[in-house]
C-alpha cells in the first residue's frame, strides 16, 4: 500500500510548506513527518522570539511600584478614616452612674445618671436583672412615654417603683440595673439595703 506523495502547493496548505521530494512511503507517515517538521520550525521560531524579549525597563518597574504603593496608602487611609469616625461617634455619647441604690423596705431603685460624653443623650429604658421595667419609672415625670434628654455633664435621678414592677427586693441581694437610650447604655450591679 505504498503511495507516492504528491507535491504540495501553497494554495493547498494554510501555511507554507517546504519542498518535499517525491518519496515512496506511507501517506500517514509522510503527513506526520511534514507536521513534525513544521511544528519544530514554529517552536524554534517561538523560542527565538521569546529569548529576544527583554524585561521591563527600570523606569517602568519603578513607576509600577509607586502605583502599587499609592494604591495601598489610599486603601489604608479610607479604612482609618472610617474606623476613627465610627469610634469618635461612639465616644461622643457616654453615660455612667454617679450613684445607685435599692431600698428593700420601700422596694424602690434610685439611680443618678450623668452624661459624661461630648454630646447630649436621651435615656428611655430601664432594665432590672435583664427585664424591662420602664413602665414602673416614677421619676422623672414623662420618662415612660418620651424618656429624658440629658445635656453634657447633666445628672438625672431615675426612680423605679419595685412594687409596681412586681419586684420584691431583698436586703443584701444584688440586682443588675441598666439604663439605656439610643447609642448609650450603662449597667451596674447594685446591692439592696
Amino acid at each position: 500500500m505504498e503511495k507516492v506523495c504528491p507535491k504540495f502547493s501553497i494554495t493547498d496548505a494554510p501555511f507554507e510548506l517546504p519542498h518535499i521530494p517525491r518519496i515512496r512511503t506511507h501517506s500517514s507517515y509522510m503527513l506526520n513527518m511534514v507536521a513534525s517538521r513544521t511544528l519544530l520550525k514554529r517552536g524554534i521560531a517561538l523560542i527565538k522570539k521569546l529569548a529576544s524579549r527583554k524585561g521591563i525597563s527600570p523606569i517602568l518597574a519603578t513607576l509600577l511600584l509607586i502605583v502599587i504603593a499609592v494604591g495601598a496608602i489610599i486603601i489604608t487611609y479610607a479604612w482609618v478614616v472610617t474606623f476613627t469616625s465610627t469610634q469618635t461617634t461612639t465616644a461622643g455619647k457616654m453615660i455612667k452612674y454617679d450613684s445607685a441604690s435599692i431600698n428593700a423596705a420601700t422596694d424602690t431603685a434610685t439611680v443618678y445618671v450623668r452624661n459624661w460624653g461630648t454630646e447630649p443623650v436621651t435615656l428611655d429604658k430601664v432594665y432590672i436583672d435583664g427585664e424591662d421595667h420602664t413602665t414602673s419609672v416614677t421619676s422623672p415625670i414623662g420618662f415612660t412615654t418620651v424618656g429624658v434628654s440629658l445635656s453634657v455633664e447633666a445628672v438625672v435621678k431615675i426612680t423605679v417603683n419595685g412594687t409596681d414592677a412586681g419586684l420584691d427586693y431583698t436586703a443584701g441581694s444584688t440586682y443588675d440595673v441598666k439604663v439605656t437610650g439610643p447609642g448609650v447604655e450603662w449597667e451596674e450591679s447594685v446591692e439592696a439595703s
